[in-house]
């Protein structure tokens, strides 16, 4: 475990973003992998392959990244706890969190159901449809396990337990690659079989790390005796978790109408733009990393009374995940064409790709600022604020782009120009409500009163 209320900031805030990084990295090479076995084993029906896998990645997030918001809600009432040192409340919060993981299987019964409308409201093509609908049916099967997995990282991480989960993901992405080659190239199962892969892995995780969790000595051990939800620590969850699931579901509502837009391009324009978007990730999780340390590390000095640790927390995030995006910008951007074409040898999908390596990755320097500091505002239990700038800013935005912008100028190169107005326009908001809400000085303002009186 690591004391995030004594000793550098400096040293520490780095031992717990990097490996969370390299998870989410971990957890993108699922979707990597897929797209590269089946386009690169399933002979002339590869195109539509690729296309089939990629234009379910905007439904696929929106679920994902709302109940990873939620298991921020735990990260952060599980660190406050310990920072206040209140052990019932963390034992309440914990078993609650695993018991949330059961919400999955409404979310497999709800896919099944609306799979093909889902799809063909983000238009994707009649050639394409029957083979992305047998792979979100499939692939929704493995959401108990994912949301199971994601719940689990957020409570070893409330005590700064960050290589765990990093260790359990990495089996499981070799064990997904494994069964990609062997569904796929050899069974001939196609995007059925990368979807199964996909959830045999993910329920290998999810196992690992409840056996784990069974067997810690630290405060966050489950006991399955008291698995059981308890209402207060469920609200306060709730109240914290739920914007901020908010907030990262929106980003993929907005994500699925850029993705309705380039899917009316063609398949050619769609298998480009889903290779160049795994990319992506590696930079944004590379970001976003040290927004969940500065929630974090920001909760537990919070419930410990420690307010000025929690702004030098915010100052150091700033300045180190700043070093790491110009860092990865430089690589990614430079090396952009090469990293592409491991993806499809095709030339002018390279080429069409790259437009949006181009595009999108400088703007992710405004990525860095506002996710630091929706994370040192969510630290202190402020997670309406940024959910609602995140909606107004990015899905304003991106809505209008497409609906009316994107009508008159159907090119794929106009459609990745709303990236960087609507990252830039967020940024500049976000750090507008920090110095608004000031949550450190309207902490020492209430303090100072109650001991006046």
């Amino acid at each position: 475990e690591m004391d995030m209320i004594h000793g550098s900031i400096w040293n520490k805030i780095p031992q717990f973003a990097l490996p969370i990084a390299a998870t989410a990295i971990l957890g993108q090479l699922f979707n990597a992998s897929d797209l590269a076995v089946v386009g690169n084993f399933t002979g002339e029906a590869r195109n539509a392959c690729v296309a089939a896998v990629s234009s379910n990645s905007a439904i696929v997030s929106l679920v994902v990244n709302f109940f990873v918001g939620i298991g921020l809600g735990a990260n952060v009432v599980i660190a406050n706890a310990i920072g206040r040192d209140d052990q019932s409340m963390v034992k309440r919060a914990v078993h609650t969190s695993i018991l949330m993981a059961l919400v999955g299987f409404i979310v497999i019964a709800l896919g099944e159901i609306f799979a093909e409308p889902m799809l063909a409201a983000l238009n994707v093509p009649a050639e394409t449809m029957p083979l992305a609908s047998l792979y979100l049916r499939v692939f929704l099967l493995s959401m108990p396990s994912i949301l199971l997995y994601n719940f689990e990282a957020a409570i070893f991480r409330s005590v700064g337990i960050t290589r765990m989960p990093l260790q359990a993901l990495a089996v499981s992405t070799v064990l997904n690659i494994g069964l990609d080659l062997i569904f796929v190239p050899v069974l001939h199962w196609g995007v059925a079989g990368v979807a199964i892969a996909t959830a045999i892995a993910y329920t290998v995780s999810a196992a690992t790390l409840f056996i784990r969790l069974l067997k810690t000595d630290s405060v966050v051990r489950v006991t399955p005796r008291d698995l059981a939800i308890d209402p207060v620590a469920l609200k306060r969850i709730v109240k914290i978790g739920l914007p901020a699931g908010i907030q990262s579901a929106v980003f993929a509502v907005a994500n699925i109408i850029i993705q309705s837009a380039i899917n009316s391009l063609g398949t050619e324009v769609m298998a480009a733009s889903s290779a160049a978007m795994s990319l992506e990730y590696v930079c944004y999780n590379l970001l976003n990393s040290f927004s969940q340390a500065c929630t974090t590390f920001v909760g537990q000095n919070h419930g410990a009374r420690q307010i000025d640790r929690c702004t030098n927390t915010l100052k150091v995030c700033l300045v180190e995940g700043g070093i790491v995006a110009l860092t990865t910008i430089i690589v990614i951007v430079g090396l952009g064409r090469e990293i592409l074409s491991l993806f499809n040898s095709d030339p002018n999908i390279v080429s069409i790709g790259y437009i949006r390596v181009c595009s999108i990755f400088p703007a992710y320097a405004f990525s860095m600022f506002y996710e630091n500091m929706s994370g040192y505002l969510r630290g202190f239990g402020i997670s309406l604020t940024p959910a609602l700038i995140t909606m107004i800013c990015v899905c304003g935005i991106r809505f209008y782009w497409v609906f009316c912008v994107f009508l008159h100028f159907r090119t794929f190169a106009n459609i990745m120009m709303v990236y960087p107005i609507s990252l830039g326009t967020t940024a500049f908001f976000m750090v507008v409500a920090v110095l608004l809400c000031h949550p450190a000085r309207t902490y020492r303002a209430t303090q100072a009163k109650a001991t006046a009186r």
